[in-house]
């Protein structure tokens, strides 16, 4: 897929950045359904190329920040021959001057968070808080909230199992299987259904 297929889903001026970024290269971009499980990802293959995959639901900023952290991937391999662990310290070196690099791309209240992400990348895009809340975009029919917006022995719904918030460890959330009795660490931003009243036992 060449760059200029990529226009639709990207911000403008990212061009630039991406020739050299892509150079010489041979990579195949693809771009996939709504995955719940993970945004993009990078895999070498057999022969030797590259191969990308984006989701296409992302907001453009999103999606050229995907792009970003999974050409980092492909350049941070190339430059130490593989002998990296996938999000290890080159990794995160790479999309950290990568991401500085092209922080004009972004809107100027996306930036300051850009930059504070940037001093130490997460694998996982979960585990940036301001990033999720960012582009977190509320769907009118979606009845789940944030483990963080709710209040302490407030009662949730989460996979089929209901549970109760007993207190806050840290970053984490202790609540306790309201079935079985045990109890789990929940992260912050864990979406979950919040019971109501008359579901309330």
């Amino acid at each position: 897929m060449s760059i200029n297929v990529l226009d639709q889903y990207l911000p403008a001026n990212t061009h630039p950045f991406l020739k050299k970024w892509f150079a010489d290269y041979f990579i195949h971009i693809k771009i996939t359904k709504n995955r719940n499980s993970k945004l993009g990802d990078y895999r070498r293959l057999p022969d030797k190329s590259h191969q990308i995959t984006v989701n296409s639901t992302l907001d453009k900023q999103l999606f050229f920040f995907v792009l970003t952290h999974e050409l980092a991937h492909l350049l941070a391999f190339e430059k130490f021959k593989f002998r990296i662990s996938a999000h290890g310290k080159e990794w995160k070196d790479t999309f950290r001057e990568m991401l500085l690099e092209s922080l004009e791309i972004y809107s100027d209240d996306l930036k300051p968070i850009i930059i504070r992400f940037s001093k130490s990348p997460k694998a996982n895009f979960m585990a940036s808080p301001e990033l999720v809340r960012y582009f977190h975009i509320e769907d009118s029919e979606d009845q789940s909230i944030f483990v963080e917006n709710l209040l302490i022995n407030d009662e949730f719904r989460y996979k089929g199992d209901e549970y109760k918030i007993l207190e806050k460890k840290k970053k984490l959330y202790l609540c306790v299987n309201l079935e079985n009795s045990k109890k789990y660490l929940f992260r912050p931003l864990a979406k979950v259904e919040k019971l109501n009243l008359d579901e309330q036992k």
